[in-house]
Order: structure tokens, then sequence, then C-alpha cells
């Protein structure tokens, strides 16, 4: 297992001040937030999805992809009732995808929860198929591009659409494309009230990336969730992806938060 970070934490720096600091503390990954560069993916020049690739190169780390993915630009859905959004959120994706070959990354997670929510006038059925047509282009793209978009279940007072590993799974074999994969969050994990033990080996066959994180919306050992019987299950299921640590809560500091959560999770690793 690989320990990687995700940059919105250092949202006021730059992203070669980013990088270079992650690297020199001895994560092995960065994960981006695409918002965090610019407005729209699209506005991001090929100069500059080439020059974020070499710098990591430069400082021997790994960009280990995309998420928060529909952030921006505003007003993207994949369960709007409306065709021609979707058809736009849909186009979107594969502009993602595309950024994320470009800048290096191999994952995606699928999280956005306010973009896929079922509204009141809707049924599940009808929010899972558009759900299918929106992937549907992006991940002949990825699947070229050696992409895994990675489905996250999210807390219900995020989202009402995929909130448990047990809906992350059952989306995927309808979908039954090899380049869709299951993510792991533990605060998100948490929601299901049950063992974090249980949960990862439920979705084991699936997992292809993991976020780490505290309830209390912190990094892994700013709180009260013991990462040993985690990291125990991941290593038993031979989980050899990234850790990537994803915090809500930037109050203590991104060095601190860096810092402290890496020096705990590798107290496991």
């Amino acid at each position: 297992m690989k320990t990687g970070i995700c940059n919105e934490i250092f949202s006021s720096w730059t992203i070669e001040k980013t990088i270079e600091y992650v690297s020199s503390i001895g994560y092995d990954g960065i994960e981006i937030a695409p918002f965090t560069l610019a407005n729209s993916v699209e506005d991001i020049s090929q100069i500059k999805r080439s020059e974020i690739k070499a710098l990591a190169q430069r400082n021997n780390i790994e960009i280990i992809g995309t998420h928060w993915l529909f952030v921006k630009p505003e007003g993207l859905s994949i369960s709007s009732p409306d065709p021609s959004l979707r058809k736009k959120t849909s186009q979107y994706f594969e502009q993602l995808v595309k950024f994320t070959a470009d800048i290096g990354g191999k994952i995606m997670v699928l999280g956005s929860p306010k973009q896929r929510s079922i509204a009141e006038s809707q049924t599940k059925q009808e929010v899972i198929e558009y759900f299918v047509e929106v992937i549907k282009n992006p991940l002949k793209i990825a699947e070229e591009k050696s992409i895994t978009i990675c489905l996250e279940p999210l807390a219900k007072k995020e989202t009402n659409f995929v909130n448990t590993v047990t809906d992350a799974i059952s989306i995927i074999k309808i979908v039954n494309h090899p380049n869709l994969k299951l993510i792991l969050d533990v605060k998100a994990m948490t929601d299901e009230k049950r063992p974090y033990t249980e949960i990862i080996e439920e979705g084991r066959n699936y997992l292809a990336h993991f976020h780490a994180n505290d309830e209390n919306l912190l990094g892994p050992g700013f709180g009260n969730i013991d990462f040993g019987p985690i990291i125990r299950k991941l290593k038993e299921i031979g989980y050899c992806g990234f850790i990537s640590v994803e915090v809500f809560d930037f109050s203590p500091g991104p060095q601190t938060i860096a810092e402290k959560s890496l020096q705990y999770l590798k107290k496991f690793l």
C-alpha cells in the first residue's frame, strides 16, 4: 500500500509548492481536485498539464488521479431529468478523464454528492438509468487511457444515492465495465453503523482506492477511529493501492494535517 494526500488541503499554496512539499515529507502520491486549479479543466492548457506531470516525476511522486469531479463548473448533474444537462455533464466527464490522463493520474473518485442525488419527483431506478447513461462514454475513454473510475458510497446526510458498499456494488454490477470500481472512505463508512472490516470484506473484489479520514472531518489519527484493524484488513484482502488522506476540516493547517496523518498511518503500514 502507498500513501497519498488530497491537494485541496493546500488551497492557499501553488500546485508546485504543494507537490514539492508532499514529496519531501514522504508521501507516495497526491490526489488532485480539479476545481483547485481552474473553474473548468477545459481552461487548463496542455502545457500546464504537462508541467504538472513533469513536476511530479521530478519530485518522485505519483499523481494518483482526481476527485471532487463536479464541484465546478457549477450546475452539472448526473441525476437531472433534463437530458441536455445530463449530456453536458457526460461531455465534461469525458474532459475530466482526459485531464486525469494528461497529468499522469490513474484513479478518478466519483463522489460529488450534490450532483447525483435523487429528487423528490424521481425514483431510484430512474437515477440509476441516468447514471449508466452519463458514465457510458467517459468509461470508454477511461478504458483507452487505463484509468479506473471509482464509485464512492457517501453518508445519507450528503446524498440519497449510493450510501453503502452494497449500493455501490449493485450499480457497478449493472454498469458491468472493467474500469468502474469501488472507493471506500472511512468517514463515509462510519454512516453504515457496522464494522469497517465487514464493509471492506464486502467490497474486497471491487476496491481500487481508499480515503483515510476520521468522522470528525479531520485526518487519520486526529480522532477516535482506530486505523489498526482497518489497515490490517486491507492487507488481508491484498489491497495494494493508495491510502489517500482526505479531510474536510482544514483548521489545523495543511502542514499539521499532512505530517500528523502520515506519521499515524505509517505506524500500521
